[in-house]
């Protein structure tokens, strides 16, 4: 490091003898190259020379001849400079001691002279030697005021940077009090001050006007003093607070040494050791319990006030409260599992299957993975209550969770731990309450999650519901991996549409359909009645009895859908209604007959059979079945006919909020209908005589699909031909211009809401009578006909009467002779009913 000795003051002596060094100055001069360092006259500093054309410089100095230009380079990285690499303005120096040190490189004492300018190199090798100018001091004409005040307040500054630094000798202080000369104060408080960089120091080295050299200087040292008081403040701060915190360290372990000697612990201490002993009770895994540790020793080096504190409390307590190696002990009973499954539930004979084959795989191999299960139905039907019947039939605990409206990610995966307030995600925290690592977890309504800017729920649930990754699932707020490979996963959904094709493939869809009526009264019968009676506060066979006609009339007339979820509410007011009764002193046993359902619940609010015979009376209606999301359902399908505006040629009309595909289909069926028209004794002409309007009611519910082709036909021929389809028919199928009928989808849902509206006869695809022979059990087609169709004439052959839409064909004419003119029948319209 280079270090400055300042000439404190001139002797006369010595000025003299400086003097006559510069009188021998010449117009040339050897020049030194020199890096990071600036060399102020009056200066006294030491060089150390190793470059080759510095060591021959050096060394070619003779007796007399101890004179040189030290010159700044631009770029201290340049190793050969050359005179554009050099600042102009450098200082002339005389050499006071050459020392070969070794490593061959010379170390050489420098005292600075006066400042000067490179005017020419005039040689280049083996050295640098060029022809200078002397630059003498340029004071002010008048050193007044003004001057004065800029010499005391360097003066001053640089007092005060020396006191405040401790690095800096306090005998600077003095030393600046013995300069009179303003010029050689500005240079020795440039040159003592190691914080000034090359830079600035080049900067004042060629200043030659000694006033601007003093305010330049002042702007300097005004800066550091600045930096030097913040500096100064900041250690302060840190020292107090760092006084302050071993302080507190001090009394902490003093009454640790106390409470010791008293017998009584410290209340965080025990809590470590409260942790370290459920840490080491819990069996985590090695991954997890090196993590644990760590944790765990940070904790104890954290203070109890810190809210760092906080935070590695409450992890270690989720890691602690886990159940990593706690599974359900109960021993696996297939028949008991039956039996409970039986007790809960009715019917739903493919689910309860699938889960006592599950359970005897699990009885002879221990170790198997969870399925992944997904039941898909209308709403009402049991999915729910079915999760939680499994659990009791396997002997598990039931941890649900709702999927509804969710839109963050974190909600699965949780927050990591550098947020405020963060938590495990849904699934780890549904494992805690589960307090097993072998629960039954449903995961309700998975179809109806969402997705926005946080993330997408769907795609973190990937990793849970994949037996082949869920082993080492690593919650972002735990950060280690948990098995999750025994949970029995079950989710639920009314449609699978929204569900994203990479979660579908995951799971095992198992469809629960909507109930017959037979059904839901067995249902009430056995589950919902003596539940709701047991609710309000009665007693099955003293307060109160239904009849099956009640339940009848309840269902029929009371409740519209695919579950049981009115059905119950409607049992529920029911029982209310009698509560009343007894608490108005009205006691006794009432048998509840359809008369004191009407009674208590109304007028019907929902007409069936009654509505098809008298909505189908006319022509121009036909009975179309369709799927929902709630289950299925029937709708009516009606045509009508006015006399076409002057001009026009059979305009269409569609209306019923109906989509696309369906739209189409009704046009393809006006379309075959105009083409068989002369088969069924229908006018050609009347199509443009006439303007055609289709109607689909509840309009204000959507409705598409192709599956109601074959009613749209089936209603334009009714109208035409002024024939009304035979009651209790419903009809289902897509068509296509040649006359064909295409198979279609939800046909369970159809057929059950076919049979809950009171249908009697089904006309259907010929392709989808596997799916009913397959879907539909027995005792839910009792009481119905099916025909299966594959084209459009024998669906209107079962429509209608067959006799009169039998299709025309060509016979010989009378008397022996060929005709090709065919036998038309009569109008449909002439015949008698």
């Amino acid at each position: 490091m280079l270090c400055y000795v300042y000439l404190a003051k001139e002797k006369k002596e010595k000025q003299v003898e400086t003097q006559k060094k510069l009188a021998k100055l010449g117009d040339e001069l050897p020049i030194l190259p020199i890096r990071d360092l600036v060399l102020f006259p009056q200066a006294v500093s030491p060089l150390t020379v190793g470059r080759a054309g510095s060591l021959r410089l050096v060394k070619s100095l003779g007796e007399g001849e101890n004179l040189i230009g030290l010159v700044t380079q631009r770029d201290a990285r340049v190793d050969k400079p050359e005179p554009a690499d050099l600042h102009q303005v450098g200082t002339v120096a005389v050499v006071h001691k050459v020392v070969t040190m070794p490593n061959q490189t010379l170390f050489v004492l420098v005292e600075g002279l006066q400042r000067m300018r490179l005017q020419e190199v005039v040689q280049h090798e083996p050295f640098l030697r060029a022809r200078i100018e002397p630059l003498p001091d340029v004071f002010p004409s008048e050193q007044g005021a003004e001057f004065q005040a800029l010499v005391r307040n360097v003066r001053e500054l640089f007092q005060e940077i020396v006191a405040a630094v401790p690095q800096l000798s306090e005998e600077l202080q003095n030393v600046a009090l013995d300069f009179g000369d303003a010029a050689q104060l500005a240079d020795f408080v440039a040159a003592s001050l190691p914080v000034f960089s090359t830079r600035i120091r080049q900067e004042l080295l060629e200043t030659l006007d000694v006033s601007a050299r003093l305010r330049r200087l002042s702007e300097e040292l005004l800066k550091e003093r600045e930096i030097i008081r913040l500096r100064s403040k900041i250690q302060s701060d840190v020292q107090e607070q760092f006084s302050q915190t071993q302080r507190e360290y001090l009394l902490r372990e003093q009454m640790k040494a106390i409470q010791k000697e008293l017998g009584e612990a410290d209340d965080s201490e025990r809590e470590i050791e409260e942790l370290q002993k459920k840490i080491d009770d819990a069996g985590l895994p090695e991954e997890a319990k090196k993590e644990a540790e760590r944790e765990l020793k940070r904790l104890r080096h954290i203070p109890v006030a810190a809210a760092e504190h906080t935070v590695a409390r409450t992890y270690l307590e989720w890691l602690a409260a886990l159940p990593w190696a706690k599974s359900s002990a109960q021993e696996v009973d297939v028949k008991r599992a039956e039996q409970i499954l039986n007790e809960d539930h009715y019917d739903l004979e493919k689910v309860k299957q699938r889960m006592l084959e599950y359970l005897a795989v699990f009885q002879l191999k221990r170790d198997l993975k969870g399925p992944i299960l997904c039941f898909v139905g209308p709403p009402g039907v049991g999915k729910t209550s079915l999760g939680k019947s499994i659990a009791r039939a396997l002997g598990r605990k039931f941890v649900r969770i709702s999927l509804g409206g969710m839109h963050d990610e974190a909600e699965i995966r949780g927050h990591r731990r550098t947020y405020i307030g963060a938590l495990p995600g849904q699934i780890i925290q549904g494992i805690r309450r589960a307090e097993t690592n072998d629960p039954v977890f449903m995961l309700d309504e998975v179809d109806k999650l969402g997705r926005d800017f946080r993330g997408d729920p769907a795609a973190a649930l990937l990793e849970v519901l994949d037996p082949e990754q869920n082993h080492s699932f690593r919650d972002h707020y735990l950060d280690v991996p948990f098995d999750l490979s025994k949970v029995l996963f079950i989710t639920t959904a009314n449609i699978l549409d929204p569900i994203p094709p990479a979660l579908h493939d995951r799971m095992e869809v198992l469809e629960l359909p909507g109930y017959t009526e037979e059904e839901k009264v067995h249902i009430a019968r056995q589950y919902l009645v003596p539940k709701q009676v047991r609710e309000h506060g009665l007693e099955l066979g003293k307060d109160l009895s239904f009849t099956d006609e009640a339940l009848h009339e309840i269902v029929r007339s009371y409740t519209h859908e695919a579950g049981v979820r009115n059905l119950e509410r409607e049992s529920a007011a029911v029982c209310r209604k009698r509560a009343r009764q007894i608490a108005e002193k009205s006691g006794g046993l009432l048998n509840v007959t359809p008369e004191v359902v009407r009674e208590f619940l109304g007028a019907p609010r929902y007409r069936v059979e009654t509505e098809l015979e008298e909505r189908t009376k006319r022509p121009g209606v036909a009975v179309a079945v369709a799927w929902t999301p709630a289950g299925g359902d029937i709708l009516f399908v009606e045509a009508a006919r006015m006399p076409g505006i002057s001009g026009s040629r059979g305009e269409f009309t569609i209306t019923g909020q109906v989509g696309q595909v369906m739209q189409e289909s009704m046009k393809a069926a006006l379309t075959w209908v105009r083409g068989s028209a002369e088969r069924y004794g229908i006018d050609p002409t009347s199509f443009q005589k006439h303007d055609v309007h289709l109607h689909v009611p509840s309009g204000g519910i959507p409705k598409d699909g192709p599956s109601a082709g074959v009613v749209m036909a089936t209603a334009l021929l009714s109208l035409f031909a002024d024939r009304a389809v035979k009651p209790y028919v419903a009809l289902s199928g897509e068509i296509t211009l040649s006359g064909q009928v295409l198979p279609v989808g939800g046909i369970k849902e159809k057929v059950l809401a076919a049979k809950r509206s009171g249908v009697r006869i089904m006309v259907m695809p010929k392709d989808n009578e596997a799916n009913v022979q397959e879907d539909i059990p027995a005792h839910l087609r009792e009481g119905m006909t099916f025909h299966f169709v594959k084209t459009i004439d024998e669906a209107l052959g079962y429509a209608f009467e067959p006799s009169l839409l039998a299709p025309v064909h060509t016979t010989p004419a009378r008397g022996g002779r060929r005709g090709t003119a065919p036998e038309q029948p009569p109008a449909l319209g002439a015949l008698p009913h």
